[in-house]
């Protein structure tokens, strides 16, 4: 049992670590249970005489400590479970230590552990304490060589920087060495050692460099490392002709891992990669699937520059890189995929996983002043929101002046370990701008609301928009101040014309007007387009003018929200038992309308066809009735199935392609719109649409379709979906990646009988909890996207998932507290259904032995 009380690390309480380690030196005699780590550390006193060297270490078997050579007795220093301190220690010295871990029987899948027969690491954020005593924080930056001795079966054994040797000791085992020549913090060292196979290639950089590119993958899948190989490629050209950033080394290396807490890592020259978001073919990824590749190869190899060679302080400014580099892989994204859809992708993920964080208990800045466990923090918040302020620094500044803080700051504080005011400084001096103000989206938690009112005056033809902005209270955050909101607004006639193309208003106060004159007929609004920023935005608007910017908008961001917007009124509406029969059906008759523009492309469509999603109209309900929305949703949906059936059926039909699958954007958007059909038509199924439902999952010839159907079918329930299910079992029951689809989709499941599934799929012999990946298909995926089944008024949902958390926490505490925030969000439901929620924290709360990762999210989320 926890007799100890965890204590917040905090901003405030930042200092300097007081010494440099100039040079780390490791060798690895690498075995599954028994792996020795001997360190060399050069070490210079650069704090006050006479301070301790104290330096991290957990589950580490020490076996000696030496100083120049010299082994110390066991009084001259001191081991507890966190820590090794020497309290005498010389003002420049070379430690050696040497330790014993065990990576086989590390499940927690940080530091060194084993994952299909092979050694790898994951040591963002504290990981690499589990290896060696070192001080594990990311302003120690070290330059690192490493030797690694294993068993020649394992015939790849790779680190961080240039292969400087490598060569036979005895037959039985070989060795290699690295040298990385930059230094970096030990969060971002790597190892890797294992049978693979590698696919190669080769990037020319804009000086005429020559890079070697290596990714590995497990025996047999190569081939699907191509589409990962070739984003790489385009990233690397892109970073160059965008930012300028070229890449410094001669070797860049990728490794697909299936035990993976993360998405990937950046660690320098060796990114580790969660095998899900590294191998595709046609056959067994979607289209979804190569857009995430393409993203999350972008972000890690962006890392580079904006993580790597200027890296954080101290965790605090974890959004320095992640923020950034998000941005930066958006908007690489949107150069790569269209900029509209794009948008609205991340726009969507946005306000499905941040706003929601905004506001509930575990509402946080985007940088923190305080936490119990880093890894907690890896959160929406650091990345989306975080981008998002950089997406605003650009809008307000302008294109020109954003490159130009860029430059500089790449400029000033390449090798360092910064901070965000740092990086806000470049902004404000290449700008010539005070950006004081805009400091405070860094400290200030919480979405804020944006009103905007519109009055025109027809004999002056002009328009007064009056906008106001608050934020609600977040923990430990009663009182908000104004916020610099770069709103884009426009404006149309009643027909649809442009009567004022969009104006970026600066929203810095509490409450602002604006008049425009030469507005010559009534407006309607078009504001916040594209997105400006990330807040609620009301306005005065009818529905009628909604259907005016669902029609004719040319901000197609803003076409596709006033879509959402009638949507989500008229399943809230219904969910509150005031029905709205006749605005249903114009808002089926509007959708066709969009369906068929020829200007619009086909992925744009596919958007438009989906509706807002039950947890997002949950967060706009409160309190939530999860089955009466469900059942809101649902109604319309079959509205639409039955309104737009023969458009439908046509667009299904015409969106079909014989030919051979291309990853490309275009071929990708016509997949989404035929399978975006496929799932309204399953709202209607009688014989007809059935029958086009189960021919599309049975002559799908690629993995996009495979998924739609088998989707679609699920939705209709009964022996066509279990027959479904079937054969997809049968067919990939050997495709580890497949099979978490599988789970997925099951989980998924809105039939009545769901938790039943779900908990019976627990008991599969294919269903794996100590891989995150298996365990996030099925678990995860319930309690966060199947809200009318896991609000199950029994409250057995809340068991289940109570359950789940604390069996992982026992082994993998970090994956486990990611399980805590669908209850964590107990307070925005029917009190009846809150209570049950409440109960199920405070018992994983109250829990013995229970980790600090899910200790602080628990407790946090009760509060």
């Amino acid at each position: 049992m926890r007799t100890d009380t965890p204590q917040p690390i905090r901003l405030a309480d930042y200092r300097p670590f007081p010494f440099a380690i100039e040079t780390t030196r490791l060798v690895f005699d690498l075995h599954p249970s028994a792996t020795r780590v001997r360190a060399e550390l050069t070490v210079r006193r650069t704090g006050e005489a006479g301070q301790p060297l104290a330096l991290n270490g957990e589950r580490l078997k020490l076996l000696s400590v030496a100083i120049d050579g010299q082994t110390l007795s066991a009084n001259q220093y001191a081991v507890d479970a966190e820590h090794l301190t020497i309290h005498e220690v010389p003002d420049q010295f070379v430690l050696t230590t040497e330790v014993e871990i065990d990576p086989l029987a590390n499940k927690a899948l940080t530091g060194l552990y084993m994952s299909g027969g092979r050694f790898c690491t994951q040591c963002e954020a504290e990981g690499f304490r589990t290896i060696t005593y070192f001080p594990d924080r990311p302003d120690v930056l070290s330059r690192y060589s490493v030797r690694i001795e294993a068993d020649s079966v394992l015939p790849h054994l790779l680190s961080n920087g240039n292969l400087t040797d490598q060569g036979s000791l005895d037959g039985a085992r070989h060795f290699a060495e690295w040298v990385d020549p930059f230094p970096k913090p030990s969060y971002l060292f790597a190892l890797v050692a294992g049978d693979l196979d590698v696919l190669t290639d080769t990037f020319v950089t804009m000086s005429g460099r020559e890079v070697a590119l290596k990714i590995f993958v497990d025996p047999g899948q190569a081939s699907r490392a191509a589409y990962a190989l070739d984003s790489l490629k385009r990233a690397m050209k892109w970073d160059e002709e965008a930012f300028g950033r070229e890449y410094d080394l001669d070797l860049f290396m990728i490794v697909a891992v299936r035990d993976f807490n993360f998405g990937a890592m950046e660690n320098k020259g060796l990114n580790i990669f969660n095998s899900s978001l590294l191998l595709a073919d046609p056959q067994t990824a979607t289209d979804a699937d190569y857009e995430r590749i393409e993203a999350v190869v972008a972000h890690e190899y962006f890392h580079n520059w904006t993580g790597n060679r200027i890296t954080c302080r101290d965790w605090f400014q974890l959004c320095l890189k992640e923020g950034f580099t998000v941005f930066r892989d958006q908007s690489f994204s949107a150069d790569m995929r269209g900029a509209v859809v794009q948008r609205i992708k991340d726009v969507w993920a946005l306000r499905a996983r941040q706003f929601a964080e905004d506001s509930g208990p575990l509402a946080h800045p985007v940088r923190p002043s305080s936490y119990l466990k880093i890894d907690n923090f890896y959160t929406a918040t650091i990345y989306e929101k975080g981008s998002e302020v950089i997406r605003m620094l650009k809008t307000i500044l302008g294109a020109a002046a954003f490159r130009k803080g860029c430059d500089l700051y790449f400029e000033r504080h390449d090798g360092e370990a910064t901070t965000v005011e740092a990086f806000i400084a470049c902004f404000a001096e290449a700008s010539g701008q005070d950006l004081t103000d805009f400091f405070a989206w860094y400290e200030q938690a919480g979405t804020p609301a944006v009103s905007i009112r519109t009055e025109y005056d027809a004999d002056a033809q002009a328009v007064t928009l009056t906008l106001g902005q608050s934020t609600p209270p977040t923990p430990g955050q009663p009182t908000k101040k104004a916020l610099p909101i770069p709103v884009a607004i426009g404006l149309l006639s009643a027909e649809g014309e442009v009567l004022r193309d969009t104006e970026i208003v600066l929203l810095d106060k509490d409450a602002a007007t604006v008049r425009w004159d030469g507005v010559t007929g009534p407006p309607i609004l078009s504001a916040l387009r594209g997105f400006s920023a990330p807040v609620n935005l009301t306005t005065d608007a009818k529905s009628s003018d909604r259907y005016v910017l669902l029609g004719s908008d040319p901000d197609l961001f803003n076409r596709w929200e006033a879509g959402q917007t009638l949507a989500r009124d008229l399943i809230l509406t219904r969910a509150a038992g005031q029905p709205d029969e006749v605005g249903e059906e114009r808002y089926a008759d509007g959708l066709g309308r969009a369906l068929v523009d020829d200007a619009a492309e086909a992925a744009f469509k596919a958007l438009l066809l989906a509706l807002p999603a039950e947890p997002d109209l949950a967060r706009m309900s409160e309190p939530a009735d999860p089955l009466a929305l469900y059942q809101a949703r649902k109604h319309l949906r079959t509205r639409i199935a039955v309104h737009l059936g023969d458009l439908l059926r046509r667009l299904h039909g015409e969106m079909q392609s014989d030919g051979e699958f291309s990853a490309s954007a275009q071929a990708a958007g016509r997949r989404a719109l035929r399978n975006a059909c496929a799932e309204a038509l399953a709202a209607d199924p009688h014989a007809e649409n059935l029958a086009r439902l189960v021919g599309h999952f049975e002559a799908s010839r690629n993995m996009t379709d495979t998924m739609g159907g088998l989707n679609a079918l699920i939705t209709v329930g009964g022996a066509t979906r279990d027959q479904a299910l079937a054969l997809f079992q049968q067919a990939w029951k050997n495709e580890p990646l497949v099979m978490d689809k599988w789970f997925a989709a099951q989980a998924r499941d809105p039939s009545e009988d769901a938790l039943d599934r779900v908990i019976a799929l627990t008991r599969d012999p294919s269903f794996e909890p100590t891989n995150p990946n298996r365990l996030r298909a099925l678990v995860s995926t319930f309690a966060n996207f199947n809200p009318a089944r896991f609000h199950d008024p029994s409250g057995a949902g809340y068991r289940f998932l109570a359950d789940q958390v604390l069996a992982v926490d026992a082994f993998n505490p970090m994956t486990a507290a990611r399980l805590v925030e669908p209850l964590g969000a107990w307070r925005r439901y029917k009190p009846e259904l809150g209570a049950l929620m409440r109960e199920q924290l405070e018992r994983v709360a109250t829990h013995p032995d229970l980790s600090k990762n899910v200790l602080e999210l628990a407790t946090k989320a009760l509060t």
